[in-house]
């Protein structure tokens, strides 16, 4: 193992900064000037131009307007490569001969620099100051070792991302089809529309199997609002149960890092208790996303639900899985997007109007069918997802350790 000695350092002494290359332009003047060079700002790329002020690899550090405070999830650098123009929002450095850029780089990138932070209306990291930051520097051999090793691990992380990306394109793509389609009874898509339309017939919902019913959705589940908080009312044979709000709702999963509990009644128990299978719709939320929520597996019992979520409880004809694709079927989009009641900055839907959902409705051997196929997709995706998020805490672990010395590479 390598036995050389780590050396604490200021950024200053391992950099040139280039801020005084910097040419701020207005917002107006680059319109007028758009062309096929990067622009950049103080957290990535912000368009284009039509002329280099750069043409070379770089790092870019933040001088205002960074993610200063959120530095272990998101980044405070980035590393550029190629013609670029950087504004005044962003540093400009370039290491110096005998420092490795890319350990620089990896130095600085997740690095908590608050202390170094001017205060005021917009935290600002001063030249002065930036300057100043301590860095941990081992000799060059091994600056570049660690470099290797974690820029490895990034690029793994990044081509599971892409992965990721892929697999739910795909997966989108899987919904409109079973969605549109269906399976036939040999568990097969069936032929499209175009293909064999006497396969199909034409609703309000579009074109779809012949076997389908297109029915709305309080005809086939009950929707049910919830209870709403009330710290001065009094309750009768009180209760402590868990509470789930609009925050533990989300698009397509179930948010239960933080639950809360509520006290009621022993009768409001029984009114507003989430079973396991039920649907949960929050009332409000971004446009896009109205109507999307998740399905109920009992994880908490008993549980009750905020009048903000609604809860769709299916009948013997809708299966609670199916009705959860459905509503991010296209159709299912568009009856949300017209429904939803927009204000400045949210979108709401009532209980009358979520009733008037139009679903399209196969049997429930059909259904299952759907649910099953969309569910083996999924499968893969959280696998990626799962590899991601561990790829991810290697990497922190590992620069955690190496670029503070408390692991050495070998150098061998």
């Amino acid at each position: 193992m390598c036995s050389t000695v780590w050396s604490l350092r200021s950024l200053g002494d391992l950099v040139e900064v280039l801020d005084h290359l910097r040419v701020p332009i207005n917002s107006d003047e680059r319109a007028k000037r758009l062309g096929d060079v990067p622009y950049y700002g103080a957290n990535g790329q912000q368009g284009w131009i039509d002329k280099a002020l750069f043409n070379e690899s770089l790092i870019l550090l933040t001088e205002d307007g960074g993610n200063f405070d959120e530095f272990r999830s998101r980044p405070i650098a980035y590393r550029i490569n190629g013609p670029a123009w950087v504004n005044n929002h962003a540093h400009i450095v370039r290491a110096l001969f005998g420092v490795d850029q890319d350990f620089v780089f990896w130095s600085v990138v997740n690095r908590d620099i608050r202390r170094y932070i001017a205060g005021g209306t917009r935290s600002k990291l001063t030249q002065g100051e930036l300057r100043t930051i301590e860095l941990m520097t081992p000799p060059l051999p091994e600056q570049r070792r660690i470099a290797e090793i974690l820029d490895t691990l990034d690029a793994a992380i990044r081509q599971t991302e892409a992965v990721i990306a892929k697999l739910s394109q795909v997966k989108q793509g899987l919904l409109h089809d079973l969605l549109t389609r269906g399976i036939d009874g040999n568990g097969e898509l069936r032929r499209p529309v175009e293909e064999a339309r006497e396969l199909y017939r034409e609703t309000e919902l579009g074109w779809v199997p012949r076997e389908w019913g297109v029915e709305r959705l309080a005809d086939l589940a009950e929707v049910r609002s919830g209870i709403a908080k009330n710290s001065n009312k009094a309750v009768s044979n009180p209760v402590w149960v868990h509470y789930l709000r609009v925050a533990n709702v989300q698009d397509g999963y179930l948010d239960l890092t933080e639950m809360s509990q509520i006290r009621v009644s022993h009768d409001d128990v029984e009114r507003y208790v989430v079973l396991p299978g039920d649907v949960l719709m929050n009332e409000g939320g971004d446009l896009d996303k109205l109507g999307r929520g998740a399905v109920w597996r009992g994880q908490f019992t008993p549980c009750v639900h905020q009048n903000h979520v609604f809860v769709v409880r299916c009948g013997h004809r809708l299966l609670s899985d199916y009705l959860d694709s459905w509503t991010g079927s296209a159709p299912a989009r568009r009856y949300f997007m017209v429904a939803g009641k927009q204000t400045t900055n949210l979108a709401s839907i009532n209980k009358t109007a979520l009733g008037r959902l139009p679903v399209a409705v196969p049997g429930l051997r059909e259904q299952a069918g759907i649910v099953e196929a969309l569910a083996l997709q999924q499968e893969q995706v959280d696998r990626e997802q799962e590899l991601f998020g561990k790829l991810r805490t290697l990497k922190q672990g590992l620069m955690d350790d190496l670029l503070t010395g408390n692991v050495r590479v070998d150098l061998r």
